[in-house]
């Protein structure tokens, strides 16, 4: 005798080796003996074998019509064997008997289950609706697979096109469009990039960073609404200075500025200028909630976006030959020991002199010259070498005296690179055809070094200002310079360890930098108001403002990072294609596992994989044989062919931290087509 049941929504059979009143054992096919409860058995035969009964039946099982057999069926509820006397006969056998049980399972839109081998018909209603659906799938899986062969024939469908980068980067694993490009990946054995490049869904490789850059951050484009700037209104005091900027020819939000007195008296007042948007902007205004969405100008190789349209930026922009209102900060200083005598904030006009630019200067304004050893005169540079002389000596005090709080000196051992695409102007994107042209520029240049201690100076100045007077800010601190203490942005006025100073906000590029634009409205707050600031300050302590605000600039400030890195990585790559550059000289970074290193080129602004470099030890100096490009995947591979040289001293562990953050960004791109994911099968 055998037996038919149920275990774990499956039909099985065996032969019944013993039977109890509430269970049975029995022997499958394969040998395996299984207890089954009374509960799980649903028929005793004696013929056909158990093999032949669920194969015979499995078969026999797909002849019936389903709505034939709904219209058979009992009103009541009933077992599978009324469904087969109904549907075949009255002495319906038991391959027919178990053949009408297979196909009641397999119809929950047409039938109920009950209770053991028992069914009941669904409502009409709800089988029109269940048979609609089907119908629906059946459509749906079609359009997926003449999709899936347009993309194999070379044609990408519209609706492909249209979706592209969110199927690429943030799909719905349930979409039609999703499931037609993984089918078709997987059907021509082609990965998902190359699949849709050659269906000519992607113009280029520029164009899919481009177009990549713009899905994720700014889906509604780059414009900007028709605003316009309101004028400031303040009656405000000009200042007895003529002030000068550092910035390169491509900058036009000039934010800072900076003016020297009293040179040669014993002691001499610094100026450090910043324009004043604070003064005319409101928060919750129209051009404020504007540069919320934005938070900061997006940088990268011969193109960017700016934070403000260009008309506001144009209206607060310290352009020389103008009277320009600035909230400006005076350090006086013992001239002989360069020992800050005291700090003063104004609000007032301030006349710039000139726009240094410092792109055109660097050759000629040198340590050298700075210091008297180079005699040569630039007389077409207005600023004096007198003035200029006297910020580099003060920078390099501010950065030593920073440096002995920060435990060690700053590494200054990597060049900054630039970058220039080869076009008449850059008032539009690029089309990633032009030439590239990469120069190095040492870190730590004297023209640098003035601005960027000047602006440490006066972040660290007013952070500590504003903590002293009760008025919150938005702060950069640093624990520790420990391996992995990471700067974080917060309203509290903490040590920053990696810059040397007890406090740091960023209160000094207000036209591009969102975080700054705040703190400038706090700082002119303190600079009317004095003790009782914190009162009339437009963002109070614990205000969730700020809260929301750091958090929104962190997420913003981390993604225009990462595309500036993509795009850099981008132009790297083509210079290298353009250059015809075959080979590279590369320091070892980080063993990546099955002798595979992560290397840094000398000359280049470009780390990479290479093989070959077993036994070799980190720093070490490799020449490289370059492998293919891929200006889709922003990658390239290499061979190490040479060793050079022993590794140089260990890095500090800030620059592990940084090269860590470089390593992320150096492998090959990642989407999130996942061909190993089958949830596109099931229609779920």
């Amino acid at each position: 005798m055998y037996a038919l049941f149920e275990e774990a929504g499956k039909f099985m059979a065996g032969r019944i080796l013993s039977e109890a009143e509430a269970s049975a054992q029995v022997e499958l096919d394969s040998g395996k003996r299984v207890k089954v409860k009374a509960a799980q058995m649903l028929l005793k035969f004696e013929k056909p074998t158990p093999a032949s009964l669920l194969s015979d039946a499995a078969a026999l099982s797909q002849t019936i019509d389903l709505e034939l057999a709904y219209e058979f069926a009992s009103d009541e509820e009933f077992g599978f064997a009324d469904l087969a006397k109904d549907y075949f006969s009255d002495g319906a056998h038991t391959v027919q008997q178990v053949a009408a049980l297979l196909r009641l399972h397999e119809a929950p839109h047409y039938f109920r289950r009950g209770g053991k081998g028992r069914f009941r018909k669904a409502p009409a209603e709800i089988v029109q609706q269940a048979l609609l659906a089907i119908e629906k799938k059946k459509q749906v899986q079609a359009q997926i697979e003449t999709w899936s062969a347009e993309l194999m024939a070379g044609a990408c469908p519209a609706p492909i096109r249209e979706q592209l980068y969110k199927i690429l980067f943030r799909p719905d694993k349930n979409t039609p469009e999703y499931k037609a490009v993984v089918e078709a990946s997987k059907a021509s054995q082609t990965a998902p990039l190359d699949l849709l490049q050659k269906a000519g869904a992607i113009a280029s490789a520029w164009d899919f960073h481009w177009q990549r850059f713009l899905f994720d951050l700014f889906p509604k484009g780059t414009g900007f609404p028709a605003l316009q700037a309101p004028a400031i209104t303040d009656e405000l005091p000009l200042a007895p200075v003529q002030a000068f900027s550092i910035d390169d020819s491509h900058t036009t939000e000039i934010d800072d500025a900076l003016s020297l007195q009293g040179l040669g008296s014993g002691m001499v007042t610094v100026g450090i200028h910043i324009a004043a948007p604070g003064l005319a902007l409101t928060p919750g205004g129209a051009i404020d909630q504007l540069g919320r969405q934005r938070l900061s100008t997006v940088y990268m190789p011969g193109y960017k976006i700016t934070m403000l349209p260009d008309s506001v930026v144009q209206a607060y922009t310290l352009i020389e030959g103008r009277d320009c209102p600035a909230v400006s900060l005076y350090v006086t200083f013992s001239e002989d020991t360069l020992e800050v005598q005291n700090t003063e904030t104004r609000l007032e006009r301030v006349p710039i002199l000139v726009n240094l630019r410092h792109d055109q200067l660097d050759e000629r304004i040198t340590q050298e010259w700075l210091e008297g050893e180079d005699l040569s005169d630039h007389a077409d540079v207005p600023v004096s070498r007198a003035t200029l002389g006297f910020f580099w000596r003060l920078a390099q005090t501010l950065k030593a005296r920073r440096e002995v709080v920060r435990g060690k000196p700053e590494n200054f051992n990597r060049p900054d690179y630039s970058f220039k695409l080869e076009r008449p102007h850059n008032d539009n994107p690029p089309t990633g055809e032009e030439m590239v042209l990469i120069g190095t520029r040492k870190r730590g240049a004297p023209l640098d070094l003035m601005v960027a201690e000047a602006m440490i100076l006066a972040n660290s100045t007013w952070g500590q200002w504003m903590a002293s007077l009760g008025v919150p800010g938005i702060y950069r601190s640093q624990a520790s310079m420990a391996p992995g203490v990471k700067v974080r942005m917060g309203t509290k006025a903490l040590p920053h360890a990696g810059i040397g100073v007890p406090s740091y906000a960023w209160s000094t590029s207000p036209l591009r930098r969102y975080t700054d634009l705040v703190n400038q409205w706090q700082i002119i707050a303190c600079a009317r108001h004095g003790a009782t600031a914190a009162l009339a300050a437009p963002f109070k302590p614990k205000d969730a403002e700020l809260f929301s605000i750091i958090s929104g600039f962190d997420a913003a400030y981390s993604a225009y990072n990462s595309v500036q890195s993509s795009m850099e990585r981008y132009w790297t790559l083509r210079h290298v294609q353009q250059q015809g550059i075959e080979e590279l000289e590369a320091s070892l970074v980080k063993e990546m596992g099955g002798g595979v290193w992560l290397v840094r080129a000398d000359a280049l602004p470009l780390m990479f994989s290479v093989m070959g470099a077993q036994g070799l030890m980190r720093g070490a100096r490799v020449r490289v044989k370059l492998g293919a490009l891929d200006l889709m995947a922003l990658d390239v591979v290499g061979t190490v062919v040479a060793h050079l040289d022993a590794p140089e001293a260990a890095d500090d562990p800030q620059a592990d931290d940084a090269e860590e953050d470089e390593a992320m960004a150096a492998g090959p791109l990642t989407i999130a087509v996942d061909l190993n994911d089958n949830t596109h099968s099931d229609g779920a």
